[in-house]
């Protein structure tokens, strides 16, 4: 398959493409969707083909507006109205009890749909022009770390898809939050995201956390739950203070033959610049938008270096800190050094 670019000014023909039940990519604000109908079961299919999407990994559907949102829910609850109103369009999506035409791929069998409403133009407009929901995972090949420029879209999925809309680099750098509020006495966050705890707690009150599955026979509710994420080719280690410490970390790994790559800020790349290292910066010390903005573009850096292995920096587990922890800690498979 060609693969086509289309410029931010010729959205007409993405859309058109989409209503063919063709798959197209575009930014939003958080990374790059994997676009297709949300009605058409084919296309949504292709989604999967494209990315090599284990079927039973949900996905989340894009709106234009709150009216579009209410004909794929049963219902919008209190909370839900809430949130919405708070933070839609924004990085936030919201679980609720499905209705109306949805493709049965889209929500790999469950009675719940994911819905957001993404805060970039180009997204917002090519749903209009679609007139249709978009279905729309991060657009990579499964398991790799999500793509946050037009440039990673094509790198992974170049051949595979029908158009790749450029529109710069992504803003908030990670994926949205995903709320579920299907049973809206229990609001629980099952990802992290460009939306904080704290940012919800103080518009709905409390909220649980289930990130993960309980058994891997269960269907995850939101992406992210249950299957390898956000990994690089090379092995990646998170430097705790509580551990080795960075010198012990890059000392191990150079004697047993490795090429270190050193995913950090500043101030710890300026400390071991003379350790022979590779380094992508995460930026000033401490600012944790910049390192989740940078984090994934990092994580794909490495591969076009000679680096064998990822040193790379945590950060606090404090607003946005808990959304750039949870994807670090699924890229490294939790291995903290």
């Amino acid at each position: 398959m060609e693969t086509i670019w289309i410029e931010k000014d010729a959205l007409a023909e993405a859309a058109s493409l989409l209503k063919k039940g063709e798959v197209v990519t575009f930014p939003t604000e958080t990374v790059y969707g994997l676009g297709a109908d949300a009605t058409n079961e084919t296309a949504v299919k292709k989604v999967y083909e494209a990315k090599n999407r284990p079927a039973d990994n949900p996905l989340i559907i894009h709106v234009a507006s709150i009216d579009q949102a209410r004909a794929y829910a049963q219902e919008v609850p209190e909370k839900a109205e809430k949130i919405m109103a708070a933070f839609w369009p924004g990085p936030c999506t919201i679980v609720l009890k499905k209705q109306g035409p949805l493709a049965a791929t889209v929500t790999a069998g469950l009675d719940t749909v994911g819905i957001r409403m993404p805060n970039h133009p180009i997204a917002l407009e090519l749903i209009r022009l679609t007139g249709k929901p978009l279905a729309a995972p991060s657009a990579n090949s499964s398991g790799k770390p999500s793509p946050t420029s037009a440039a990673h879209v094509a790198h992974d999925l170049n051949g595979k898809i029908a158009g790749i809309v450029e529109g710069g680099e992504t803003g908030v750098g990670l994926e949205s939050t995903v709320l579920d509020l299907s049973d809206p006495s229990q609001p629980t966050i099952l990802r992290p995201g460009g939306v904080s705890q704290e940012e919800i707690e103080a518009v709905i009150g409390p909220v649980r956390f289930k990130t993960n599955v309980g058994h891997q026979s269960e269907i995850p509710t939101a992406p992210g739950m249950k299957y390898t994420h956000y990994a690089p080719v090379e092995p990646v280690m998170i430097v705790s203070e509580k551990g080795l410490g960075w010198k012990k970390a890059i000392e191990i790994a150079q004697g047993k033959g490795e090429v270190v790559g050193l995913l950090a800020f500043d101030h710890t790349i300026r400390q071991y610049a003379d350790e022979q290292t590779i380094s992508f910066s995460l930026g000033e010390n401490g600012d944790v938008i910049s390192a989740s903005q940078r984090l994934f573009k990092g994580l794909r850096y490495f591969e076009d270096t000679e680096a064998t292995i990822i040193l790379a920096e945590p950060v606090e587990r404090a607003g946005i800190g808990e959304a750039y922890m949870n994807r670090l800690e699924k890229s490294a498979a939790s291995t903290f050094i």
